[in-house]
């Protein structure tokens, strides 16, 4: 039978057109492109499909692509009889087009319908009669629970219908989505017995006080995504013994606008790490005999950000450099076959690119890449490639070190170097040594802006790729729109990335830094680093006095430090576990810029409340360098 799994077989992975944008040809390909099993075909789709049913099911032949399930049928059940005489009528015909198809599976929803009667016995009456309709056909009907369902809206009572209705034909669709949304409990799964376990679908969201209705067709996410517990529904699910495929229905309004080769990768990355997720449990010992889930290797040990690099021009890169001399980096070497400079100071690293393609006027600069320090860089790599990430091809010259890096969704490259290695001997020494010349120590973190339409394929990359976890996420108004902050860290806290994206972005006023990115290094006195940086003429951002005014009657600091934080410029804040000091430079390049921070105890984050007002003073900052004079905007 379709969909079933043969003993210690690996899960079959399918994804639902409905995912994807583009017609149904451009999403076959691209669900077949990122390594599929199986569509579910939303009938939508085969609708303004200019091929038959048949030219589908060989083209899904062709594509390597099972028909998994044909949906939705809706309105089916508890109606009046003039109107189930319609349901019979229209269910024939559909019969036909899965015949055609080659679906052995039909999902039939719970009715919504104004006409619908509130009688569970009618409804299992009719769902009987129109299983014997299907099992005459060898085909099958998965009844699935709607989370707005008129009368049947959870699991449990789809169940007891399809229990009622004692049907071989008729069997259990389990959405993630409309049994999580509801609250339900899916340990409950165990009381349905395997064989009417007919069909799975997987969807994530996060947490929104909203009708239930519009959270379902518009935020909809991939697993790992968003906040629902993923690895605990699929355990409950696969231990009450299902055996069919492991199958995505997401509804989101991005992602039906996107490059759908792209979705898919996303969507397959998503099912590997909620299977791996999943393996290392106890319960998936248990299933062992039947199932194997993927595995791939563990994230290694990271150990602190190797290095930041930042691809600059002509223009842009003597100004970098200028203010990386003025932060008292050391420029220590150049790259041995490529135009790129070493800047050291403390444990930090930044790398200045030359050989970068960058597009725009002069004086662009970009944060290209960073490395993350790892335990085992082979099997951070042949991690990344098992999560659809595959290394980049790059040229070394034969006495460089053979660095692996794949590419993030915004393009920014990741590199993986071993920690403690010696990757720094692909740099000739300009002899200069690194010092502590302003107390900077390390990276404590990278910040990205990434765009829209890809900030949670990006969260779930370095969650998945890298092994980061999210420490905090926030939402604040920014001058110009609302911006999302999200923050991923490793387990030992060495790494950090800050990954903030602009919710909402209409029309053509939009005159902030534009996708801004930076760089800020670690001190272990604020005010000491601060100090230091305004007497070596670092272009610090002028931060108004406002601030500390409100920073004073929120907080109650200390005066002498108040004083302190204002006399440098530094912003500041505090959680249940620690307090944050940070302060930044002006945009340089464009987009970016640097910042300087300390942390006291275990304060999570990277200071998003206080980012209105740097976003604030660096439009200030802007508006000056493009008029050449003072200004109050």
């Amino acid at each position: 039978m379709s969909g079933a799994d043969a003993d210690g077989a690996a899960p079959r992975r399918s994804i639902a057109t409905v995912c994807l944008s583009g017609t149904l040809t451009d999403k076959l390909s691209a669900a077949s492109g990122a390594g599929f099993d199986g569509v579910e075909i939303f009938e939508n789709d085969l609708v303004a499909a200019p091929f038959s049913p048949a030219e589908i099911r060989d083209r899904c032949a062709d594509l390597g692509l099972a028909v998994e399930l044909y949906q939705p049928f809706r309105d089916a059940e508890a109606l009046p009889p003039e109107a189930f005489v319609r349901v019979l009528r229209r269910a024939e015909r559909k019969f036909d087009v899965m015949e055609d198809l080659g679906a052995e599976t039909v999902l039939m929803c719970s009715t919504t319908s104004a006409e619908a009667i509130d009688d569970d016995d009618l409804a299992a009456e009719q769902l009987h009669t129109l299983a014997d309709r299907a099992g005459e056909r060898g085909l099958r009907i998965a009844y699935e629970a709607l989370a707005w369902g008129r009368h049947v809206s959870t699991w449990d009572h789809s169940w007891e219908i399809v229990r009622r209705a004692g049907h071989p034909s008729l069997g259990l669709c389990l959405d993630s989505f409309h049994v999580l949304s509801r609250g339900s409990d899916p340990s409950a799964f165990a009381a349905v017995p395997a064989d009417r376990l007919f069909f799975l679908q997987l969807a994530d969201a996060p947490h929104l006080a909203m009708d239930v209705l519009q959270w379902s067709r518009h935020h909809r996410l991939f697993p790992g995504q968003g906040a629902f517990d993923l690895p605990g529904f699929l355990r409950q699910v696969l231990a009450a013994g299902y055996r069919g495929p492991l199958s995505l229905e997401v509804f989101n309004d991005v992602f039906r606008q996107s490059d759908p080769a792209r979705t898919a990768v996303d969507a397959m990355r998503s099912l590997i790490h909620l299977e791996e997720q999943l393996a290392g449990t106890p319960a998936a010992a248990t299933l062992r005999d039947r199932l194997v889930l993927s595995a791939p290797p563990g994230p290694p040990e990271l150990t602190g950000h190797a290095f930041a690099e930042i691809g600059v021009d002509a223009e842009s890169g003597p100004v970098l450099g200028g203010v990386l001399a003025d932060l008292g980096f050391a420029h220590t070497g150049h790259h041995r076959s490529k135009p790129v400079q070493r800047w050291q100071q403390g444990d930090a690293t930044v790398l200045l690119n030359a050989a970068v393609v960058l597009t725009g006027d002069p004086g662009q600069a970009v944060v290209g890449a960073l490395a993350v320090s790892s335990a085992d860089p082979d099997s951070s790599a042949a991690r990344a490639e098992a999560l659809c990430a595959p290394v980049l091809p790059r040229t070394r010259g034969p006495a460089e070190t053979d660095m692996a890096a794949v590419a993030a969704p915004d393009g920014t490259s990741v590199f993986f170097a071993r920690t403690g290695g010696n990757w720094m001997a692909d740099f000739l020494p300009t002899g200069a040594e690194p010092t502590a010349a302003t107390g900077i120590t390390g990276i404590d973190h990278v910040g990205l802006s990434q765009p829209f339409d890809h900030a949670d394929e990006a969260a779930l990359f370095y969650r998945a790729v890298l092994g980061l976890a999210p420490e905090t996420s926030t939402e604040f108004a920014a001058p110009f729109g609302l911006v999302r902050n999200r923050t991923v860290v490793d387990p030992s806290r060495r790494v950090r990335i800050a990954l903030s994206v602009a919710v909402l972005r209409r029309g053509e006023w939009a005159p902030c830094v534009p996708d801004p990115q930076y760089i800020a290094f670690r001190t272990g006195d604020i005010v000491a680093t601060g100090r230091a940086l305004r007497a070596a003429g670092v272009p610090l951002l002028a931060i108004p006095d406002n601030y500390y005014d409100d920073l004073d009657a929120r907080l109650a600091i200390d005066p002498a430090r108040l004083d302190a934080l204002r006399e440098i410029g530094a912003l500041y804040d505090r959680d249940a576990h620690g307090e944050y000091f940070h302060l930044a430079t002006e945009v340089l390049g464009s987009r970016v810029f640097f910042s300087v921070v300390q942390r006291t105890g275990r304060y999570a984050g990277s200071g998003s409340l206080d980012a209105p007002v740097r976003m604030a003073a660096h439009r200030r900052q802007r508006l000056r360098a493009l008029n050449g004079s003072r200004t109050d905007a």
